[in-house]
């Protein structure tokens, strides 16, 4: 894992005009804070936040935060974004101790495609996307991986079966379920324009039927006479 140092300046002004003054500098604001420490406002670039977003661990990636010489352990806790662009806007950085045991996401991949979607036509179903663990910052999993590959029709991966972990401990439910493969939702089809003009067609009245009925009886009666 590839070690990162993220240069940071310390700020006084806060405010809308003065994050447009440091956006045109090339920086975004944020702010750098831990247990029992008080919130340093601070200025960092985007592109080295971005590069750490981009890197294994993501968000959980534990690295340095250069404030003026002094160097601070720092896990990315928030970040925004713009909604069309996506440009980073801002963020904040949580200081940690080594020794001390944090609580983080980790986001779950799977690993395979099982056998209920090979050869028994069922789909896979990822109900869990990310847990919620307990762990030392050293020792945060850049992603928690599960082998879906045996599961047949109807089986599932509840967070009890990934059995104890060394390093990291879930705080989630162990009936939590994570993935199971199911059978897809049969979708009754929608008439064809034809047929549905056909079906909603009113029929022939009788009153027509019987019209000619009585026109029939009155020539009969004309014969007669």
């Amino acid at each position: 894992m590839p070690e990162f140092v993220v240069p940071a300046e310390s700020r006084t002004e806060t405010g809308k005009n003065v994050n447009r003054r440091l956006r045109r500098r090339g920086l975004i604001p944020g702010v750098v804070y831990g247990t029992g420490k008080a919130a340093v406002p601070v200025a960092v670039s985007p592109r080295e936040i971005g590069a750490i977003l981009k890197s294994a661990s993501g968000e959980n990636t534990l690295f340095d935060l250069d404030l003026g010489g002094t160097r601070r352990k720092v896990i990315l806790k928030e970040f925004q974004r713009e909604p069309l662009r996506g440009k980073l806007l801002h963020a904040d950085f949580y200081e940690v101790a080594l020794d001390k045991v944090i609580t983080v996401k980790v986001h779950i991949e799977l690993e395979g495609t099982p056998v209920g979607v090979k050869l028994q036509g069922g789909i896979v179903d990822f109900v869990t996307r990310e847990l919620e663990v307990e762990c030392l910052p050293a020792d945060i999993p850049e992603h928690v991986e599960i082998d879906v590959s045996e599961l047949m029709l109807g089986q599932s991966v509840r967070l009890r079966d990934l059995g104890e972990q060394v390093r990291w401990t879930s705080v989630s439910d162990p009936d939590l379920m994570l993935v199971h493969v199911i059978t897809p939702r049969i979708v009754e089809e929608a008439p064809k324009p034809a047929e549905a003009e056909a079906a909603a067609a009113p029929a022939e009245p009788e009153i027509i039927k019987k019209g000619k009925t009585e026109k029939a009886e009155g020539e009969e009666d004309k014969e007669k006479k």
